[in-house]
Order: structure tokens, then sequence, then C-alpha cells
């Protein structure tokens, strides 16, 4: 009989070597299932439904419904390999029925006037850089990465994962790889967004020929996610604009902002990278609750008096 970290430890080998998972859901399926196993040794359980019941119990008092939904997956993923494989005689998920209950939270969205402020307090900081070349070159990139989120709603993780290939800046695309490493093309429209790709290509001496990520910081490695927070923090905070930004609100505020302005949202799906229109749907409840609040305010009908006697 193997044990649970061996049959954990096959999983993950199946899952790199044979379904070419990337190191990001490698790390996750392996956090979902050492946990698990840690809640079986400490328990004193094996791997059966009852078990599997008593552990979902325990995400619930934990986690959020999107976190317990995603370590429910990996753990149903886990057992369908071990029955496949035949190192498990029955399947504790067969017959189990979970019901997720996600709370309906809407997409958290900038206006156009704060992604405006932000993006001059960047502009404005390279006439006052004169310290050093690198000073200089960093608020380059760090306007190129600001354009190029709210130009393509690119994911913090595929803008951080570009390499120097997947910007083809003769053509005005980036080649995208996202969730499931599906590929999309995005067109950059905006001559801004382009310049400011080039000056930053120029500033830290990247060429077509170049390998490696496209963002990199002064080492010469790729940049990280936990930068482009930090740099997003930073410019809000020069701006003067009292509000929390992460990198997905770029993302989210393109698509409602696209819809606003009437973009079939077959294209926005396209654009974002949507496996199912069903994610893209939720944008327009979001620019709903706009016209709502739009007809309540600045309806017509409101300056229209009557004498009712």
């Amino acid at each position: 009989m193997y044990s649970m970290d061996a049959l954990c430890q096959n999983y993950l080998e199946f899952c790199r070597y044979q379904k070419n998972l990337n190191d990001k859901s490698l790390k996750a399926y392996k956090i979902d299932l050492t946990q698990f196993s840690c809640f079986l040794a400490e328990n004193g359980g094996e791997l059966n439904k009852q078990h599997i019941s008593n552990y979902i119990s325990y995400l619930y008092k934990k986690y959020r419904p999107k976190t317990i939904k995603r370590k429910i997956a990996s753990l149903k993923a886990f057992c369908n390999f071990l029955e496949f494989d035949e190192l498990i005689d029955k399947n504790p998920f067969t017959k189990m029925k979970i019901r997720f209950k996600e709370p309906s939270l809407l997409p958290k969205t900038i206006s156009l006037s704060i992604i405006q402020a932000v993006l001059t307090a960047a502009y404005e900081e390279l006439p006052t850089i004169h310290k050093t070349k690198y000073s200089h070159s960093s608020i380059l990139r760090d306007i190129a990465v600001l354009e190029l989120l709210f130009a393509t709603g690119v994911r913090v993780s595929e803008l951080c994962s570009l390499t120097v290939s997947d910007v083809n800046m003769a053509e005005g695309f980036i080649k995208i790889y996202g969730k499931g490493s599906r590929e999309r093309i995005v067109q950059i429209g905006n001559e801004d967004v382009l310049l400011a790709l080039k000056n930053y290509k120029a500033a830290f001496s990247i060429t077509d020929n170049t390998a490696g990520f496209f963002f990199i910081n002064r080492l010469k490695n790729r940049l990280s996610e936990q930068s482009v927070r930090y740099m997003i923090n930073k410019y809000t905070s020069k701006s003067g604009m009292p509000v929390h930004i992460t990198p997905h609100m770029y993302r989210h505020s393109l698509a409602t902002l696209l819809l606003e302005e009437d973009v079939d949202i077959r294209y926005i799906q396209r654009i974002l990278g949507h496996s199912s229109i069903v994610t893209t749907q939720i944008y327009t409840h979001v620019t709903s609750n706009k016209q709502k609040s739009i007809l309540i305010t600045k309806h017509p009908r409101n300056k229209v008096v009557l004498n009712k006697g």
C-alpha cells in the first residue's frame, strides 16, 4: 500500500510530465494535496468518502467559496488519477454531490479619470528623475507596465510572463499565454502605448533578438508580480487618489468601459481570454448598475415638474 505522500508525488509528476502543467498550477496542486494529506494524518483517517466529507466541512470553516472550489477540484482530479491507475479500489467522489454557494461579487473597477490620474503621476516623474540612469529607465518601465495593463486587460501573471518575442512592436500586438496555456493575440490600438513600450525597450537595451522576459528588473531578471503591485500603489499615492488599486482592476475596468461603448461582448471575451462567455457576462451586471445610476440621476424626466392639482 502506497503512502499518501507517495501517491501525491506520483500525481504531481503525472501533472508535470504528462499534462504539461506550468509551475504555477503545479504549486497550487502541491499546496492543496499537502493540506489534505496533513488533514488525514492529523485525523488518523484514510482516503474515503467520510473523510473527504469531513475535510470539506473543515474547508468551509476556513476559506471563501472560490478557494474551497479550487481545493476540492484539485482533490477530485487527484482521486480520478488514483482510480484510473487502479491505486484505489473506489473513487470516494463517486455519487458525492457538492454544492457551492458563491457570493455574487461584482468586479471592482476604477473610473477613467482615476486611470488617467495614475498614468499622469507616472509620466510626471520623468522630468524630476536625475539621480541615475536606472532611475530614469525604471520610470519608463513603470509607464510601459501601466499602459499595457489598461491597453490589453492582461492579467498581472501574464504580463510578467511575457517574453521579448511575445511583444510584436512592428505589427502592434502582444501574444499572451493565459490560463490552461491558452494563447491569445491582443492588438494595441493606441500610439502612446506603443511609444511607451518602445521607450522602455530602448532604456533597457532590449532588442528583438534579446532572449528572456520582456519586463525585467535592475538585475535583468523577470519583473515580479509584487513589483507591479508596488508600482501601482506608488503612483496611485503620488496621484493623490484615495483608492486602493490592484492590477486586476485594470482588467475589470477595461471590460466594463468597452461594454459601455457598446463593444460586442464576444470581442471582449477574446481580449480577456475567457474560455466561457459566462465569465465575461458578469461585466454586464456592472454596466447595468451604471445604467441604473445614470437613469436615476441624469434622466430628463427628473426636470419635468407637474402640477397635479
